[in-house]
């Protein structure tokens, strides 16, 4: 008997079905950059690096999985925050600052697969607010829900994607 994959399953998994959710604000540890396509691994290697000695020293726990905050329609450069939920502020340190994950009304979905197609999946979002009579806002985070490693198969990788609904 083979197996089939999320695909093609007949049992929808209801994460990855788009809906609305509530949220509250959030108090973040972030690095922020305004980064080249190309440049991006290199760019969260370096923000997770700085992140994870800076929140050692402050003795500041992360609260969530890793995540990324585009600020604006993504270009040839992505303007973004990269970190953790902590619940509490940090000291400025290291390129590391407190920042927010927006609270309010959120349309979320997960992605299930690899980070090469999560851009179909930021579309069916899109289309699916947009089907609902509602306006995305301007920005709209991933939390990176299993942590990638170098020997791990990528259709693993869950990607829970956030778009806050404009007003």
């Amino acid at each position: 008997m083979s197996m089939q994959s999320d695909h093609d399953s007949t049992t929808p998994d209801p994460e990855q079905q788009p809906r609305l959710v509530e949220l509250e604000p959030e108090i973040t540890a972030v690095v922020r950059g305004v980064v080249a396509l190309d440049e991006l691994r290199t760019f969260f290697d370096g923000a997770f690096g700085a992140l994870g000695r800076v929140l050692h020293r402050q003795q500041v726990p992360p609260k969530s999985a890793a995540f990324g905050l585009h600020h604006g329609a993504p270009g040839e450069k992505l303007n973004l925050e990269v970190g953790f939920v902590t619940g509490r502020e940090v000291r400025a340190e290291d390129g590391v600052a407190t920042g927010v994950l927006p609270g309010g009304r959120v349309a979320r979905v997960t992605h299930r697969g690899g980070f090469d197609g999560l851009a179909e999946s930021w579309e069916r979002l899109g289309a699916w607010i947009r089907a609902q009579g509602l306006r995305g806002g301007e920005d709209r985070w991933e939390v990176y829900v299993t942590q990638p490693t170098p020997d791990m198969d990528p259709r693993e990788l869950r990607t829970e994607l956030n778009w806050p609904i404009a007003d």
